[in-house]
């Protein structure tokens, strides 16, 4: 599942080497990648012949429980290729809110090690065992942990400077310390007019203390009307 989503857009452009074009003649100054990806399977460290790492769980019910042994052994033999501490996380609907500052937590970490459970989630003991961060990517269920990996890497792998083309794009996203943590403000471009549809006149009036007022103001509107939790938290910093 995850070569498309590693090998497209701002992944793959922060897991290879940028060319300068303003000193095409002087290869040092290219950016190199400021992340790297390594992707595992659980089953190539399971005990069972068959590649199982599931069992019924013990008390009934429906769905299956992923085992300790294969899940801490990965862990253990992955850890062991590179000499950087992991940082271990858990992706599952009973672990702290993925959000912002949180994101821009692990992005100062050197290494992340993302587990994703699958079934009805993971023996509670191997849990204990690694002592994980537990993150939740919303109030839903999905049918595994590797989308909610995915949406992890994107987040974090953004804030690491050099991912993106101009350093101060993420600064400045919704939820971000750029935009007092609460949503982005409207933006617009090419055509003036479309649809009879025109662009706010104080964006083309080319005064940027207008403009900046006029974008505060949106972002607190916004805010205000979809996420009024965000606005309540955070209005007093804008």
């Amino acid at each position: 599942m995850f070569p498309g989503v590693l090998g497209a857009s701002i992944l793959k452009r922060a897991a290879g080497r940028v060319l300068d074009p303003a000193h095409k003649d002087d290869r040092e100054k290219d950016r190199p990648a400021v992340v790297s990806y390594a992707v595992h399977n659980m089953r190539d460290w399971t005990a069972d012949k068959f590649r199982r790492v599931d069992q019924p769980s013990f008390g009934g019910g429906p769905g299956m429980v992923l085992q300790c042994q294969p899940i801490w052994d990965s862990v253990m033999a992955v850890e062991a290729q590179r000499p950087q501490k992991a940082r271990r996380i858990v992706m599952t609907p009973a672990g702290v809110p993925l959000t912002q500052p949180l994101c821009e937590s692990l992005a100062l970490e050197e290494r992340l090690l993302i587990i994703c459970g699958h079934y009805e989630g993971f023996d509670q003991r191997v849990l204990d065992a690694l002592e994980p961060l537990e993150i939740s990517v919303g109030d839903y269920v999905l049918s595994g942990g590797e989308l909610p990996a995915m949406m992890l890497v994107d987040a974090v792998t953004r804030l690491v400077p050099g991912a993106l083309g101009d350093k101060d794009s993420a600064h400045f996203d919704s939820f971000s310390p750029g935009a007092n943590r609460l949503l982005d403000h409207p933006h617009y471009t090419k055509p003036r007019d479309w649809q009879g549809r025109e662009v706010p006149e104080v964006l083309l009036s080319g005064n940027h203390s207008a403009i900046d007022k006029w974008r505060k103001e949106k972002a607190l509107e916004i805010t205000k009307a979809r996420r009024p939790e965000l606005f309540e938290k955070n209005k007093q910093g804008f």
